[in-house]
Formats: C-alpha cells, structure tokens, sequence
C-alpha cells in the first residue's frame, strides 16, 4: 500500500467540496437506444440479458465516487469491467451518458469543446499502455510535446523538459529517440511528458500491463517515487491487484459496469462485500495487510497491561517479534488511547486461519 496511515488520517478532515475528482450518478451506454433505456428498467439487467433485449451495453452503471486531493486512486477488475471505459469518462474522451463529472470543482460535462481542450491540456495529464511516443522526434521533444501544444517557446519548455527528464531518472537521454530506448525508459518518457505541463490530475489506464514483470516492479516503484515528490492526485486503471494493493491509498472494485467495493487494501481484504470481492483477495496474504486494529481485543479480567505497546496502523506480521520477545499481552493504542490487546495466542489464531476477521476498525 502507498498510504502510510498518516496521510489517510490527515484526510479524514476533507469535505466533499474539497474533492479533484467528484463523480456522481455516471452511466455510458453504447448503442444506438442508450437513451431508451436509460429512462427504463432495463438498465438494471445483466450485461447478456441486456444485450439480447435492447442490443446496447452498459460499460458503466451509476458509478459515484471521489477522489481527494493528492490520492493515489485505484480502479480495478477483470477484463470488460468498465474500468478503462470509466478513466476515459472523466475528460469525455468518451462521452458519458448521464451523470455528474468535476475536476478541482468544476463541471467537465457542461464545458465546451474549447474549455475542454483546455482542460486536458492544462489540468489533465493521461498515461496510457500504449506510449504514443513520435518516433521522429528526440526524447526532450516528446516530453516537452505537451507544452508545445500549449504555445510555450522552445526554450522554455525544453528547459521544463530537461528538469522532468531528471526527475524520471533519463538524465542524459534528452537526444535520444524513442527506438534507442528500453520498453521502461519509453515509458518513463511517457510518464515525463505527462508531468511535464503540471497537471492538477494524472489518470494512468493500465500503463505498465505490456512490460515484463521486473521492468513493470520497477516502474510502479517510479510512481510511488514520483507522488511522494511531487504530489499530484492520480487515478490508476489497473487489472491486476498486487499492483492495485501496493499503489492505491483506496481502490475501487468493478465487476459488469459498476463499483462493488471501494475501501482502502485493509477494508477489501478485511471486510470484503461480496464473494466477487472476497475471491479476488482470496490470496493476499492478510498479515502483510491488515493492522492490529483488525485483531485487537478488550482486555480480559485481571490481564496485565504492562506489556509492549505498539500503534493500532501496526502491520501485524510487524508485531509478530514483539510478541514473540515478551509473555505480556501488547497494548495496542490509537489516538493515545487504548484500543485493545493482542497476545501471542490471538496472533497465532489468526496466522493458522482458526480466526475470521471481523472487527474491521475497532
């Protein structure tokens, strides 16, 4: 997980209002009666059942949801889930159906086309699986392309692009082409260009699904790198949940168009709604997720409470030395208070599996 704990507690603060991303009631159906059946009942069939009936599908139904300032936000599921469909609705790259879009507060839906140029010019930055890299231009003119678009002058944006090629790490291949470089080092052009305009919002649709594995481990370490430095908000398409769980502060389920579960790593794998959600974290391994407020307990009559004393965000395959090196319980707190103790029988319980985790938040 990219969160740390301290960044989601800082936010718990933040109002709707405060939001980059707001999505509310978003719906796109693709078909030539997309309109019919919204205003009817069939909008609520399963895919084949309406197909079959209306020849239309639902790639998104009523999707809401925001993101909060500086968030990395995960969208992830299987193949034709709508998630890629979904990432291209915010900017009306494809056009929604019905529904409510804003980016840093302002109505995406309601813009035209000229403000809505600007706004993927300006506010928006999208990285996508495919680079889309000009092969005839130098890597410093790929990168600085964005800018070029935008009317800066050639040495300024060369100057801009010449700072974010340092930033990714290509220092030194500014003169390069595309065809000189790794798949990894053509994306992590993708990535400078990206950043490259400043964008309020970064939406990434499953950017590094074509690399090979070692190249893909390195670049989802680049993208933490690059958050924690440069803090933009982003959303992250992705397929795959290693990837979802090691990036995404929350994440959001798909399944047939629609959100089953949106909660951070802890939440999905702790609590998960559904048996769809529960088999897609069947395999994560739950001590290198959960906290000890998961497992934590009230103290029993008389237990001693002069044990070890560790944070409730405690990972609990963190806590399983301390609870090793000492016969007293740990005390397990959070906001200074006490929220329970674990002991080495509670940590035991739940490693082996005897114990069914439903204290979610406690």
């Amino acid at each position: 997980m990219l969160s740390d704990g301290k960044n989601e507690e800082a936010r718990v603060g933040d109002s709707p209002g405060n939001a980059a991303i707001s999505v509310a009631g978003l719906w796109k159906i693709f078909g030539s009666r997309a309109r019919k059946v919204l205003d009817s009942a069939d909008k609520h069939l399963d895919p084949a059942a309406l197909r079959e009936k209306t020849g239309c599908t639902a790639a998104v139904r009523d999707v809401s949801f925001e993101v909060r300032p500086g968030e990395v936000f995960v969208v992830m599921g299987l193949s034709g889930s709508g998630k890629s469909t979904l990432v291209r609705c915010l900017t009306r790259l494809v056009e929604p159906t019905a529904g409510r879009i804003s980016i840093g507060g302002e109505d995406v839906r309601a813009a035209s086309p000229a403000r809505l140029r600007e706004i993927r010019r300006h506010q928006v930055s999208m990285v996508f699986q495919h680079f889309g890299l000009l092969p005839h231009r130098k890597v410093i003119d790929n990168v600085a392309y964005g800018l070029e678009v935008q009317g800066t002058p050639r040495a300024a944006r060369h100057a801009r692009a010449a700072e974010i090629l340092t930033l990714v790490g290509l220092d030194g291949h500014a003169d390069a082409y595309p065809d000189q470089l790794s798949g990894g080092m053509q994306q992590r052009v993708g990535l400078a260009r990206a950043l490259a305009v400043e964008p309020r919002v970064m939406l990434f649709d499953e950017p590094f699904s074509a690399l090979d594995p070692l190249i893909r481990r390195d670049m989802q370490a680049e993208v933490i790198r690059l958050h924690r430095e440069v803090g933009k908000t982003m959303v992250f398409i992705t397929h795959d949940l290693a990837e979802a769980l090691k990036l995404g502060e929350r994440i959001a389920i798909m399944r047939a168009g629609a959100i089953v579960q949106l909660g951070t790593a802890e939440e999905l794998v702790g609590a998960p709604a559904d048996d769809y959600v529960a088999d897609f974290v069947r395999d994560v391994p739950r001590d290198q997720v959960l906290t000890l407020r998961w497992i934590c307990r009230a103290p029993e009559p008389g237990e001693p409470l002069d044990g070890p004393e560790l944070p409730a965000a405690t990972l609990i395959r963190d806590a399983i030395g301390v609870a090793s090196a000492s016969s007293r319980p740990i005390k397990v707190v959070a906001g200074g208070e006490l929220a329970g103790v674990v002991d080495r029988v509670d940590l035991l319980s739940f490693l082996s599996g005897q114990e069914t985790v439903v204290r979610a938040g406690a």
